[in-house]
């Protein structure tokens, strides 16, 4: 709904400007979302199965597994693994520049696990993308083979192996963003700077919301007052 309001306030905006029309829908606002609403993903044993299915021996399972364990690692968006070029990894710093979500041009650099540098070296290794400036994932099917991966692409990619994996729950590139962070908190025991340096979110209020939902505080709280009567 929101989006078709601001699709349609953008029109009404263009015709005040080109006079063909004397009239702004400024006034009219669009629905409240809340966001951060579900933010739990799934446990670290349940990822362990979805990544394990991704086959090591072949040049797709290479680049998928790169990809995989990048969401989980370091909680990268998708749109940020898409942004990547091969420059941008470091294989001897083990580290990565991202372009991250509102910061414009300027990108952040990244320390990478072991087992996630090893799995991006792996995949450019075997792969043809050594140029500095070719995207780091790139399409291996006959059509656009070459070209850089795409969001969408990523998404069917999760969303495929979560479903062989048996996962009931609907799963996306952002719900192993939000599994990573809920674990991380679990780890960490809720360690708020910790997490956000992780998560890389501007605000700590996000991170909190997060764990709200890990540690179901409203229910804990209606369980002991429902003791009391």
């Amino acid at each position: 709904m929101n989006r078709r309001l601001s699709a349609i306030k953008s029109m009404v905006e263009m015709g005040r400007r080109l006079g063909v029309c004397n009239f702004s829908l400024d006034d009219v606002k669009g629905e409240k979302v809340e966001t951060y609403r579900d933010t739990m993903g799934i446990p670290a044993e349940d990822y362990a199965l979805v990544i394990a299915l991704v086959d090591r021996s072949t040049l797709k399972g290479k680049r998928d597994y790169a990809i995989m364990r990048l969401l989980w690692d370091n909680g990268l968006r998708r749109q940020e693994i898409v942004n990547l070029n091969v420059r941008d990894f470091n294989a001897k710093e083990k580290t990565l520049a991202i372009l991250g979500k509102g910061k414009g041009s300027q990108k952040e650099i990244l320390d990478l696990s072991e087992r996630t540098t090893d799995a991006i070296a792996s995949w450019i290794k075997a792969s043809k993308n050594k140029r500095g400036l070719d995207p780091l994932f790139t399409v291996l099917a006959y059509y656009k083979n070459g070209a850089r991966l795409t969001g969408e692409a990523i998404r069917r990619l999760v969303d495929g192996l979560c479903k062989q994996a048996g996962i009931t729950k609907k799963m996306s590139p952002h719900r192993v963003r939000h599994s990573a962070i809920t674990t991380v908190l679990d780890l960490n025991n809720g360690n708020y700077r910790a997490t956000q340096r992780f998560s890389r979110h501007a605000q700590v209020q996000t991170v909190l919301k997060y764990d709200d939902n890990r540690q179901r505080l409203q229910k804990q709280m209606s369980d002991s007052i429902s003791e009391l009567i």
